[in-house]
């Protein structure tokens, strides 16, 4: 089986663990790349492990980090709790029970400017990976370890068919290729890993087309 250096030494981070410092932390900055726009305060409800040893691990810090846009890599994540209050950033954490979840899982929720609630529900892996599983309710499976594109639209007839013709028409091979929805006729999220980086001119085509309510490009290193 092929083994890569990643395997071996595991990510560069900021300690003191692989899954529970810089998983969380990529954690926090996927849920506040895909929540979207700004945010003035964020709930994160612990599960499992998270929950018993987010304190000692550093998950706290790491997870607060995370939504502030720093990397894992960051020398500030250890002070991220003082970079929030600097920033006016409110902050609390709990426990929750997530049945069927993974033992590194969180719930993220975050509270928008204007009003909107979005909650995002992940898991760290190991070895810095993540997975995000829950959007607003939504089940997802987004990993986000290639270049991706997460669009949320209405469930109409042929929106798939326009999506994945865009994202092919500027030359992107579609490497795997997801659809979700809660129920029939209201929101679905389509989730497009690709070969390669997906150019910002597909996400601006895209968001134009009715039914499209946004679209989100997220690259390996989680930009």
């Amino acid at each position: 089986m092929p083994i890569s250096i990643f395997d071996v030494t595991g990510p560069v981070m900021i300690g003191p663990s692989s899954s529970h410092t810089a998983g969380a932390a990529r954690l926090g900055r996927m849920a506040a790349l895909i929540a979207g726009g700004s945010f003035f305060k964020v709930d994160f409800l612990l599960h499992g492990s998270f929950a018993r040893t987010y304190r000692g691990h550093g998950t706290d810090f790491a997870l607060v980090a995370g939504v502030l846009g720093m990397r894992e890599d960051d020398e500030n994540l250890p002070r991220s709790f003082e970079i929030a209050k600097d920033r006016g950033l409110e902050f609390s954490f709990g426990v929750i029970d997530i049945p069927g979840a993974g033992e590194n899982t969180a719930l993220i929720r975050f509270y928008m400017d204007g009003g909107k609630i979005r909650e995002i529900v992940g898991s760290s892996l190991g070895g810095g990976r993540i997975c995000i599983i829950r959007v607003d309710g939504i089940e997802t499976e987004l990993y986000c370890d290639n270049p991706t594109l997460f669009a949320v639209h209405r469930d109409r007839p042929g929106m798939l068919s326009r999506i994945t013709s865009e994202v092919a028409s500027s030359g992107i091979n579609i490497a795997v290729l997801r659809c979700t929805r809660k129920e029939k006729g209201n929101l679905a999220y389509t989730i497009i890993e690709a070969d390669d980086e997906i150019p910002s001119s597909v996400s601006g085509t895209l968001e134009k087309i009715p039914g499209i309510v946004s679209v989100i490009l997220i690259s390996p290193g989680g930009k």
